[in-house]
Protein backbone atom coordinates (compact mmCIF):
# COMPACT_ATOMS: atom_id res chain seq x y z
CA UNK A 1 0.00 0.00 0.00
CA UNK A 2 1.57 2.90 -0.59
CA UNK A 3 0.67 6.33 0.73
CA UNK A 4 1.26 10.52 0.54
CA UNK A 5 1.73 11.84 4.36
CA UNK A 6 1.59 16.01 3.84
CA UNK A 7 2.03 18.39 6.69
CA UNK A 8 -0.47 21.15 6.96
CA UNK A 9 1.06 24.70 6.34
CA UNK A 10 0.60 27.39 8.91
CA UNK A 11 -0.72 25.22 12.17
CA UNK A 12 0.48 25.27 15.72
CA UNK A 13 1.04 22.22 16.12
CA UNK A 14 2.05 19.49 13.84
CA UNK A 15 -0.80 17.93 11.33
CA UNK A 16 -0.78 16.08 9.05
CA UNK A 17 -2.85 14.98 6.01
CA UNK A 18 -2.83 11.04 5.14
CA UNK A 19 -3.95 10.13 1.48
CA UNK A 20 -4.34 6.63 0.16
CA UNK A 21 -2.82 5.78 -3.32
CA UNK A 22 -5.51 7.16 -4.91
CA UNK A 23 -5.63 10.56 -3.66
CA UNK A 24 -8.37 10.28 -1.12
CA UNK A 25 -7.89 11.19 2.13
CA UNK A 26 -7.61 8.57 4.70
CA UNK A 27 -6.05 9.79 8.11
CA UNK A 28 -5.15 12.98 9.78
CA UNK A 29 -2.34 13.35 12.69
CA UNK A 30 -3.82 16.26 15.09
CA UNK A 31 -0.46 17.87 16.86
CA UNK A 32 -1.59 19.68 19.64
CA UNK A 33 -0.41 22.78 20.87
CA UNK A 34 0.98 24.90 23.38
CA UNK A 35 1.66 21.06 25.07
CA UNK A 36 5.01 20.21 27.35
CA UNK A 37 6.55 17.71 24.85
CA UNK A 38 4.88 16.84 21.34
CA UNK A 39 1.95 15.18 21.50
CA UNK A 40 -0.08 13.75 18.38
CA UNK A 41 -3.48 12.44 17.91
CA UNK A 42 -3.18 10.08 15.06
CA UNK A 43 -7.46 9.78 13.74
CA UNK A 44 -9.61 7.99 11.25
CA UNK A 45 -11.50 10.95 9.16
CA UNK A 46 -14.30 10.80 11.62
CA UNK A 47 -12.22 11.98 14.41
CA UNK A 48 -11.88 8.45 15.91
CA UNK A 49 -8.21 8.52 17.25
CA UNK A 50 -6.51 5.22 16.47
CA UNK A 51 -2.88 5.94 18.26
CA UNK A 52 -1.59 8.53 20.17
CA UNK A 53 2.04 9.71 20.00
CA UNK A 54 3.62 11.56 23.20
CA UNK A 55 7.23 12.76 23.92
CA UNK A 56 9.29 11.26 26.35
CA UNK A 57 10.68 14.32 28.11
CA UNK A 58 13.07 12.65 30.74
CA UNK A 59 15.42 10.93 27.96
CA UNK A 60 18.76 11.35 26.22
CA UNK A 61 18.11 12.56 22.60
CA UNK A 62 14.70 12.12 20.55
CA UNK A 63 12.30 9.48 22.66
CA UNK A 64 8.69 9.20 21.72
CA UNK A 65 6.14 6.77 22.74
CA UNK A 66 2.88 4.99 20.47
CA UNK A 67 0.08 4.28 22.37
CA UNK A 68 -3.31 2.37 20.93
CA UNK A 69 -6.37 2.08 22.72
CA UNK A 70 -4.84 3.39 25.77
CA UNK A 71 -1.85 0.61 25.82
CA UNK A 72 2.07 1.20 24.59
CA UNK A 73 2.23 0.04 21.15
CA UNK A 74 5.92 1.28 20.50
CA UNK A 75 9.08 3.36 21.53
CA UNK A 76 11.02 5.18 19.12
CA UNK A 77 13.92 6.01 19.74
CA UNK A 78 16.63 7.97 17.67
CA UNK A 79 20.06 6.73 17.77
CA UNK A 80 22.32 9.54 19.15
CA UNK A 81 25.66 8.22 17.91
CA UNK A 82 25.41 7.86 14.00
CA UNK A 83 27.37 9.23 11.67
CA UNK A 84 26.53 9.98 7.69
CA UNK A 85 22.96 8.14 8.09
CA UNK A 86 20.25 8.93 10.45
CA UNK A 87 19.10 5.39 12.58
CA UNK A 88 16.04 4.79 15.06
CA UNK A 89 14.70 1.95 16.87
CA UNK A 90 11.25 1.11 16.96
CA UNK A 91 11.08 -0.66 20.18
CA UNK A 92 7.65 -3.33 20.22
CA UNK A 93 6.50 -5.82 22.93
CA UNK A 94 7.76 -8.95 21.70
CA UNK A 95 9.82 -9.99 18.98
CA UNK A 96 8.71 -7.71 16.27
CA UNK A 97 11.11 -4.78 16.36
CA UNK A 98 11.53 -2.69 13.87
CA UNK A 99 14.68 -0.37 12.79
CA UNK A 100 14.14 2.59 10.40
CA UNK A 101 17.72 3.77 8.36
CA UNK A 102 17.88 7.22 6.67
CA UNK A 103 20.57 8.70 4.27
CA UNK A 104 23.22 11.77 5.03
CA UNK A 105 20.24 14.23 4.51
CA UNK A 106 17.52 12.28 6.33
CA UNK A 107 14.87 12.00 3.03
CA UNK A 108 14.84 7.99 2.79
CA UNK A 109 14.29 6.06 5.21
CA UNK A 110 13.95 1.57 4.99
CA UNK A 111 11.96 0.28 8.12
CA UNK A 112 13.26 -3.41 8.18
CA UNK A 113 11.92 -6.41 10.56
CA UNK A 114 15.02 -8.75 11.09
CA UNK A 115 16.96 -7.68 8.47
CA UNK A 116 13.96 -7.60 6.10
CA UNK A 117 12.32 -4.29 4.34
CA UNK A 118 8.64 -3.78 5.61
CA UNK A 119 8.07 -0.22 4.54
CA UNK A 120 10.28 2.66 2.63
CA UNK A 121 9.76 6.63 3.02
CA UNK A 122 11.09 9.48 0.95
CA UNK A 123 10.76 13.17 1.40
CA UNK A 124 9.79 15.13 -1.39
CA UNK A 125 13.01 17.80 -2.47
CA UNK A 126 10.93 20.53 -3.07
CA UNK A 127 7.43 21.70 -1.17
CA UNK A 128 6.81 24.23 1.35
CA UNK A 129 5.80 21.24 3.68
CA UNK A 130 6.88 18.17 4.81
CA UNK A 131 5.88 15.68 2.24
CA UNK A 132 6.38 12.08 2.32
CA UNK A 133 5.46 8.90 0.14
CA UNK A 134 5.11 5.65 2.53
CA UNK A 135 5.22 2.46 1.00
CA UNK A 136 4.22 -0.34 3.18
CA UNK A 137 4.56 -4.18 2.79
CA UNK A 138 1.21 -5.85 2.49
CA UNK A 139 0.13 -6.75 5.47
CA UNK A 140 1.81 -4.34 8.11
CA UNK A 141 0.65 -2.42 10.30
CA UNK A 142 -0.30 0.44 8.40
CA UNK A 143 -1.30 2.67 11.32
CA UNK A 144 2.34 1.93 13.35
CA UNK A 145 4.05 2.91 10.33
CA UNK A 146 2.67 5.73 9.36
CA UNK A 147 2.75 7.53 13.30
CA UNK A 148 6.71 6.29 13.24
CA UNK A 149 7.06 7.96 10.14
CA UNK A 150 5.50 11.80 11.75
CA UNK A 151 7.94 10.55 14.38
CA UNK A 152 10.84 10.59 12.35
CA UNK A 153 9.94 13.73 10.49
CA UNK A 154 9.40 15.42 14.27
CA UNK A 155 12.49 14.32 15.56
CA UNK A 156 14.61 14.93 12.44
CA UNK A 157 12.80 18.36 11.34
CA UNK A 158 11.22 19.21 14.12
CA UNK A 159 13.47 22.14 15.10
CA UNK A 160 12.73 23.57 11.03
CA UNK A 161 9.13 25.15 12.38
Amino acid sequence: MRYMMRQKWLTLGDDFFIQDENGNDVFFVDGKAFCLGAQLSFQDLQGNELAFIKQRLLSWGPNYEIYRGGQLQAVVTKELFSFFNCRFAVDMPGPDDLEAGGDFMDREYVLKRAQRPVASVSKQWFSLTDTYGVELVEGEDDILILAATVVIDMACHGDNR
